[in-house]
């Protein structure tokens, strides 16, 4: 079954007390401490901190300065605005990026959020090679985190009954147009850049809705089979009752946590083959 961890990722990293610590309270924590250890060091020392930090591709490139690849994720300005906003990002982080984690594993969430936080700069980075580039900013990070999560579960209802997926069309539609109007072609980049990375990133994994563009496409671009496979005719294996739970009880926690309507439609065809072998089990 697509989708489910079942090696040791998907338990939490560690535990305090009776509270889990998982790769996504980590991060939050990171952030966190880095935006307080910021706004210190700007109070005490006035010192251009943040210019050492923020991503710049002259820097980078001829200058070898490679943490910025880094570090731009973790420049949080200590203003009012900045810490709000930071405020209102780690809980998407924290509430969206734990469902993400759970589903696709800890060292899979490890890699999305690595491809994430590089992609962008690495992009940025060859524009440099033209005209001069610069971020210094998580928004698009996050926002891509919660992408992943609308994915998974595109038909979760959210804010005001709102499914998942039309929520994450819609936010990227508004910063889309605003960053139009103001000409922000380097935020836009980043932006689009950050949700196909992370759509792509579940699709891969089969964890994503079924397209039929997309099947068509893997069906293309992927290898064809040499030999044509012959059915046999032999009859096969009864499957025990036991195996068939085991198959869909993943499917069924999902039912419990986010309704029937979280389902994707592969999900809807394995519970009604299960469905329908215990029937003509008990017949």
């Amino acid at each position: 079954m697509f989708g489910v961890t079942t090696s040791d990722d998907y338990r939490p990293v560690a535990w305090m007390g009776r509270y889990p610590v998982d790769v996504t309270t980590m991060l939050v924590g990171l952030h966190v401490a880095v935006a307080i250890l910021t706004a210190i060091l700007v109070a005490f020392f006035r010192g251009p901190i943040l210019a050492y930090l923020v991503f710049d591709s002259a820097a980078v490139w001829p200058g070898g300065q490679i943490w910025r690849l880094f570090t731009y994720a973790f420049v949080h300005a200590p203003t009012a605005s900045g810490l709000l906003w930071l405020a209102v990002e780690m809980y998407m982080l924290f509430v969206f990026g734990r469902e993400v984690e759970r589903f696709i594993g800890r060292r899979a969430y490890i890699a999305l959020y690595l491809v994430l936080l590089l992609l962008p700069a690495v992009v940025l980075t060859l524009w440099g090679l033209w005209t001069p580039t610069a971020i210094a900013t998580s928004g698009a990070l996050h926002f891509a985190i919660f992408v992943a999560f609308a994915t998974i579960y595109p038909n979760v209802e959210l804010f005001l009954r709102i499914m998942a997926k039309w929520v994450a069309l819609i936010l990227a539609a508004i910063g889309t147009l605003s960053m139009l109007a103001a000409h922000d072609w380097q935020t836009l980049v980043v932006l689009w850049t950050s949700i196909g990375a992370a759509f792509l990133f579940i699709e891969l994994r089969g964890a994503g809705p079924e397209l039929a563009w997309w099947s068509s496409l893997k069906a293309r671009i992927g290898p064809k089979p040499k030999f044509h496979v012959v059915q046999n005719t032999r009859a096969r294996r009864v499957v025990d009752p036991d195996d068939v739970y085991t198959s869909i009880d993943p499917i069924l926690d999902k039912i419990s946590k986010f309704g029937i309507g979280s389902l994707t439609a592969n999900e809807r065809r394995q519970l009604d083959r299960e469905r329908d072998r215990l029937l003509k089990k008990s017949e």
